[in-house]
């Protein structure tokens, strides 16, 4: 016992030692398909790796800095991030493991796999949260939970721009339309309605984002009836109208 409390006190000397830039974070740079972060109390970001950065088009570590999930993410998919931050911040939760939705590459939403834990001070407060992101491998999505949406996820990230209906995706994929409602709320905790909502959203986002596209072609290449309809959805998921979107993703 005496050994053992000896060499964590040794542990404790020699990481207070370290400099913060040269912890143990920076593996992650390292690992292809793990995307690492950690986030003080108040939400702002004090660590990022290497390919969570890429997938916000920052090079930078200082880039991304300080910032917020909804500096970062529309409205509805950051305040959902914010919530499970709030069980581990509060001490409700040790642990926080789910399926969350994601941007990949081509900045679309998909499925990631997603743990987070409190980060504590020497005090044993809780400081803030630490999580890892990654997508899910062949055999996780072989679980019963991804093989009953799976085909249906695919579907609406693949014609979401078509005039699609929930209840043909449904019988497309096997499944009666309250079989695929129920799975899709296990699986996401949102309708697969709602997830067909935000797969329009987000593209339609990011094309506000890169482009200089009229709102009105962008409603229409991302499957909205009107651009009416567009800015009623995107400002209930966002906050904002596309417009103001723009307007301030833009500002310098």
């Amino acid at each position: 016992m005496a050994v053992i409390q000896r060499w964590e006190k040794e542990r404790n000397r020699w990481v207070a030692s370290l400099a913060p830039t040269a912890l143990f974070h920076r593996l992650f740079d390292h690992i292809p398909g793990v995307y690492f972060f950690a986030k003080n109390r108040q939400g702002h970001l004090m660590f990022a790796s290497e390919g969570l950065r890429q997938r916000y088009s920052m090079q930078d570590e200082f880039e991304i800095l300080g910032m917020t999930d909804f500096d970062l993410n529309p409205g509805s998919m950051a305040q959902a991030y914010v919530d499970d931050d709030d069980q581990l911040l509060q001490g409700k939760a040790q642990t926080i493991e789910r399926i969350e939705l994601w941007w990949d590459r081509q900045g679309m939403p998909d499925w990631f796999l997603v743990t987070k834990l409190p980060v504590h001070d020497r005090q044993g407060e809780i400081q803030g949260v630490m999580g890892l992101l990654r997508r899910p491998d062949e055999e996780e999505r072989r679980l019963p939970v991804f093989q009953t949406v799976a085909q249906a996820v695919e579907v609406i990230r693949r014609d979401f721009a078509k005039p699609l209906l929930i209840d043909e995706v449904a019988v497309s994929c096997g499944q009666s339309l309250r079989q695929l409602q129920r799975r899709f709320q296990a699986a996401f905790g949102i309708t697969p309605q709602e997830f067909l909502l935000k797969t329009r959203v987000l593209a339609a986002a990011k094309l506000l984002e890169s482009t200089s596209r009229s709102v009105a072609e962008i409603a229409k290449d991302c499957g909205f009836t009107d651009q009416s309809a567009f800015t009623q959805h995107f400002r209930k998921r966002t906050g904002l109208t596309p417009t103001s979107y723009r307007q301030r993703k833009r500002l310098p």
